[in-house]
């Protein structure tokens, strides 16, 4: 897969994809990422990307020209382009599948007060959100998701099963964890655990699974019980 990522603030993305899983993806050939600088596609002597809303308002927008030149530039036929921004679908862990299965992203960081809305008409396939807050522009975004679908191409997990029993793989949180020692300041690992009783263990998961998701995010058991009645029989 190749990922080029259109930003104000290049430098962001130095550290957060170098190290661990994104390393290994990019260092095996497995992942092609390029961070652009969106001022080098301007050409005037300040470099200038940004300008005041008309109608009057605060803050600054994003000009268009340089962003589309930008894109026109990186976008290939098969390219999926992505607005990082607020007013985006929220993103999800089937999103993030969906997305592993492209064979070139391009994402494009807000700043400021936000995009010229014909980005928007003209370039954009898809904007995503992460959550109902404000960041101060699209980088942090762009590298949740990155690293969310990285995670998810053939063999850069290593074992490929480990992305298939994680949270929200099949909707519901993931059930407890234990390791050694089997008993520590008292605390035991659950019986079943040890018992070498692979189906018993798989349905103890199951129900612990479904059990703390109920505790925590009991909206996502209501979306998968209105989501398998939705189903035809």
């Amino acid at each position: 897969m190749k990922i080029d990522v259109i930003t104000l603030f290049p430098g962001m993305f130095t550290g957060p994809l170098d190290e661990s899983i994104i390393k290994r993806a990019r260092a095996e050939g497995r992942l092609e990422l390029v961070i652009h600088n969106l001022r080098d596609y301007t050409h005037d002597r300040h470099k200038t990307v940004d300008d005041k809303p008309f109608g009057g308002g605060p803050g600054m927008l994003l000009k268009p020209e340089p962003i589309f030149e930008a894109v026109e530039n990186l976008a290939r036929d098969e390219t999926k382009v992505i607005l990082l921004g607020p007013i985006g679908r929220p993103f999800t862990q089937a999103i993030a599948r969906e997305l592993s299965e492209e064979k070139h992203l391009l994402f494009l960081c807000g700043s400021y007060e936000g995009f010229d809305e014909r980005v928007r008409e003209q370039l954009v396939d898809d904007e995503l959100s992460i959550g109902d807050y404000v960041l101060t522009n699209g980088n942090l975004p762009a590298m949740v998701i990155i690293d969310a679908v990285a995670r998810l191409l053939p063999g850069v997990l290593g074992d490929d099963e480990s992305s298939h029993e994680e949270s929200f793989s099949n909707g519901l949180l993931e059930y407890p964890h234990y390791t050694r020692p089997a008993e520590y300041r008292g605390m035991k690992v659950p019986e079943i655990l040890l018992s070498g009783h692979h189906a018993q263990i798989a349905a103890w998961r199951e129900e612990q699974s479904r059990r703390r998701t109920q505790e925590r995010r009991p909206d996502l058991l209501a979306q998968q019980d209105a989501s398998q009645s939705a189903q035809p029989e």
